[in-house]
């Protein structure tokens, strides 16, 4: 089965709770970008994509490994989820971007 529809979902400060969307859909491939304000919004979010179709999901680092296990859960297998990760160089970096 070819990948068609996937969802990237990134964290945003300011950004309403049920999602920010933009949708980038070529025809054969349909791209949903959702952000949300804190990591703990994800996965209401990622349930609903999983409703919507995706196939898969990803998340951005600023969801770290205890949300992404929460969000993971919440699909229930129903998708694979995998999340960026950053390399110890980039540890101090990341976490001043967002430390709340």
């Amino acid at each position: 089965m070819a990948l068609t529809h996937w969802a990237f979902i990134y964290t945003a400060p300011g950004l309403s709770s049920d999602g920010h969307r933009t949708v980038v859909d070529e025809g054969g491939a349909r791209t949903v970008l959702v952000g949300v304000p804190a990591p703990s919004d994800g996965p209401a979010v990622a349930r609903e994509l999983v409703a919507e179709g995706v196939q898969l999901i990803e998340l951005c680092g600023g969801f770290g490994p205890v949300w992404t296990a929460k969000i993971i859960e919440a699909v229930d297998g129903g998708v694979p989820v995998g999340a960026v990760g950053y390399g110890p160089e980039a540890v101090d970096q990341v976490h001043a971007i967002f430390a709340t």
